[in-house]
């Protein structure tokens, strides 16, 4: 149920909210692999809620753009 919360929370963010969330996430990835890369990730998990999260807000901009098309 946290993704449909998560949800939620990006749909009322605008435009410009959502692509500062996406290139902080991005940020953060980077970061994770940086980290598994040298060996100093601990928590490996992180790297798979990051990544869905980046889909996540993908998705809610593709969609508020669909919605903005018509």
């Amino acid at each position: 149920m946290k993704s449909k919360q998560r949800f939620g929370d990006l749909r009322v963010m605008t435009d410009d909210q959502l692509s500062d969330e996406l290139l902080k996430l991005k940020k953060e990835q980077f970061n994770l692999r940086f980290q598994r890369a040298t060996g100093q990730l601990e928590n490996t998990s992180r790297v798979r809620v990051v990544r869905r999260d980046i889909a996540r807000v993908k998705t809610v901009a593709a969609q508020k753009r669909a919605a903005a098309k018509k």
